[in-house]
């Protein structure tokens, strides 16, 4: 989501500039031009040549006659946004108040009156993290169009963002924004239907596919909540845990019970109601009563009665007929023909904007082949689930 977009990043005096190699390296990974600007601080934590070498680019650590700030963050110049990270309780502030003295604040100021972009990510111990001026200068910022990278809180410490978050604020404020000011909520993962207090019954979705979708829903502007079942059962090697979602609201659920209800409120939500619901988790189409104690093992046979759930689109849909709705169909036939018309009646029966139809063979791997199914016409996607999510993001907002 970063092909050819050049950052300049800001780095200050936070012991988190360590981090700066390993996520100049990300942000070049993901096909963005970096050009790095560091205050004296910073040269003493992290050397100038360290970060030369990551960005492939010369290092400004002083502002000579080239007026490099102008040159890298003024109108019409090189950068298409400006990115400090990590930013110090001391550069917030400087920021906030158009203080010149380092490079990277010099930077800032030209950065905010041209009107490039500028993302923030702060990290400092959480006491000066929480302190009224500093608190009182983001938000100052923010209400000039600072996108902020909220840090993570642990040990006391107000902790720089993970690389990923980083780069996906650089690419929301960096792109188009067809998605901005709506709501999407997306679901994701699989659900599991409890048998007795140890068994379960689930299925192999690793969910990977739904965070997709909520990660470019975000990037392309969207505000998103995302309601995430369990990651299926895959080998070590293949699966995947949800381990921190910046990119949305996250709402935890386990049966099919909970993931529906969770998804009406967080649609229905009375002071952001959703413009868009994408359904993409692996619902159990079946549930049982689940026993107080667990059944005991040795028994000749064992019978298990399944009763149908609620269909989740059907109850979204009888909640808000006019909800844009983008359902997900998983088949095992393997045949194109009867992909398509197995969507196109979910399609008809739910009244939805269009339908991604898969094979049951991609669910938990990398990589997918999906069929993007809308009422007379049809398309293939073939590659990762992160490209598919942009494809299904996009193909949402054109709708939209």
């Amino acid at each position: 989501m970063l092909d050819g977009v050049n950052v300049a990043l800001g780095v200050t005096g936070s012991i988190a500039a360590v981090k700066t190699v390993e996520l100049a390296h990300e942000l070049r990974r993901r096909g963005a031009n970096v050009r790095a600007v560091m205050t004296e601080s910073a040269q003493g934590i992290v050397h100038p040549w360290s970060v030369e070498f990551a960005t492939e680019n010369d290092v400004v650590t002083e502002i000579t006659g080239r007026v490099e700030h102008v040159e890298l963050c003024g109108r019409d110049e090189w950068a298409d946004v400006l990115l400090v990270a990590p930013a110090t309780a001391n550069t917030v502030g400087k920021m906030a108040h158009a203080v010149d003295d380092t490079p990277v604040s010099t930077c800032a100021t030209t950065a905010l009156g041209s009107g490039l972009p500028v993302v923030v990510a702060p990290a400092m111990h959480e006491p000066m993290y929480d302190h009224p001026g500093v608190l009182e200068s983001i938000e100052r910022l923010e209400s000039w169009g600072v996108s902020f990278v909220d840090p993570r809180i642990e040990e006391g410490k107000a902790k720089i963002a993970t690389e990923d978050a980083i780069a996906l604020a650089v690419s929301r404020a960096t792109g188009d924004s067809p998605l901005s000011g709506r709501h999407v909520v997306v679901t994701s993962g699989a659900t599991v239907e409890s048998v007795d207090p140890v068994r379960v019954l689930t299925n192999r979705s690793s969910g990977r596919t739904g965070r997709a979708v909520a990660r470019a829903c975000y990037a392309l502007g969207a505000d998103v909540t995302l309601v995430h079942g369990a990651v299926g059962p895959h080998a070590l090697t293949t699966g995947e845990a949800v381990e921190g979602v910046p990119y949305a609201d996250l709402v935890a659920v386990e049966s099919a019970e909970e993931m529906t209800d969770a998804t009406l409120d967080a649609v229905a939500d009375g002071d952001d109601p959703a413009d868009a619901l994408v359904s993409v988790a692996a619902i159990s189409d079946y549930t049982v009563d689940r026993a107080d104690e667990k059944i005991r093992s040795g028994q000749d046979e064992l019978s298990i009665s399944l009763e149908p759930t609620r269909k989740l689109i059907d109850a979204v849909r009888a909640s808000d007929p006019d909800l844009r709705i983008v359902g997900f169909k998983t088949e095992t036939s393997g045949d194109d023909e009867s992909m398509v018309d197995a969507a196109r009646e979910t399609l008809s029966r739910v009244g939805l904007a269009f339908v991604v139809a898969n094979d049951a063979s991609v669910m938990g791997s990398a990589e997918s082949r999906a069929l993007l199914v809308h009422e007379t016409a049809y398309s293939e996607f073939e590659g990762t689930k992160e490209r598919l999510g942009l494809e299904v993001a996009r193909a949402l907002a054109a709708t939209l």
